[in-house]
């Protein structure tokens, strides 16, 4: 099992932009902030990196914790650092997994078609912002 923490406000992935080559083709690419986001989280992968690719189907648990706005009263910002309160807004959680499987991928796993279960993901808050990943081999 490879478990680690990549700290700091999390990103989600963002959607394709599209643009046009000096020849006139059109390029699909990602926004900047998630394409320095997926560097961040290969840097941190690569960090926890296995002697081999795993290439056996995997699974992914991808523990997203966001800031709590700092709008909120005190008593709406204990309850979410209690997990009474769990993020319902946008960006969805499958788009900050979509980020982590691209970031990995070459990293830690073959091909990211490997994840085949995504444990016990999911959204919270926190003090502390960070996205918390752990890669089980399954098979």
């Amino acid at each position: 099992m490879i478990q680690f923490t990549v700290y700091g406000p999390p990103v989600a992935q963002g959607r394709p932009r599209a643009g046009k080559t000096h020849s006139g083709d059109v390029v699909m690419y990602d926004p900047g902030k998630s394409k320095d986001y997926k560097r961040y989280v290969s840097l941190v992968a690569s960090q926890n990196k296995p002697s081999q690719l795993i290439e056996s189907a995997v699974s992914l648990t991808v523990k997203v914790y966001r800031p709590i706005p700092d709008s909120w009263s005190k008593v709406k910002q204990r309850q979410a650092l209690e997990g009474a309160m769990r993020p319902k807004s946008k960006p969805d959680l499958s788009n900050y997994i979509k980020g982590i499987e691209d970031a990995i991928e070459g990293i830690l796993l073959k091909n990211d078609s490997q994840v085949v279960d995504y444990g016990k993901s999911g959204k919270w808050y926190s003090d502390r912002p960070r996205i918390e990943i752990e890669v089980e081999e399954i098979g």
